[in-house]
């Protein structure tokens, strides 16, 4: 029976390299020179960090980084959760933006009810923090990939592990 996998993985090695390339642009910036400005990566606790010495600056370095985020993976500043801005030693700003990886459970819910919503001859069940979906004619699947990219447009998906 042909099945799919529907899931959500952050590139970690793009994201890095848009955290990279942020940082050289924010370091040629002839208005951050002096300044606490910079944005860091940490692949463990799956957060960027941005520093800068008020909240306004704190946007800019984000204007700087999200198309550069952007350019590496499609749709990857949706999967970011911006936490509080918080005031560090005097004038400084933080912010940090954690990484959201995987499908949590309500979305996967939406996802599964959207298929079985559908009356196409296909099962959705979720797995941890995927949903799979196993049908018994190919174009059915391929209808529910279509059906899932149209109704959830506010966080990345990818489809594959595609078995027949």
């Amino acid at each position: 029976m042909p099945s799919f996998d529907i899931t959500s993985e952050a590139n970690m090695v793009a994201l890095k390299n848009a955290v990279d390339v942020a940082g050289r642009q924010i370091g040629n910036r002839y208005d951050f020179k002096g300044s606490a400005a910079r944005a860091e990566l940490d692949e463990k606790d799956k957060t960027i960090t941005l520093w800068g010495d008020s909240e306004f600056q704190l946007g800019q370095i984000k204007d700087i980084l999200f198309p550069e985020m952007e350019k590496k993976e499609r749709e990857s500043t949706k999967r970011l959760e911006a936490g509080p801005v918080q005031s560090v030693s005097g004038n400084k700003a933080k912010q940090a933006l954690k990484i959201k990886s995987g499908i949590d459970q309500d979305l996967a819910k939406k996802i599964v009810k959207l298929v079985k919503e559908s009356k196409l001859k296909v099962q959705a069940t979720i797995q941890g923090d995927a949903v799979r979906v196993s049908g018994a004619k190919r174009d059915d699947l391929q209808t529910v990939i279509a059906l899932v990219k149209k109704a959830v447009t506010d966080y990345p998906l990818t489809f594959g592990n595609f078995r027949d």
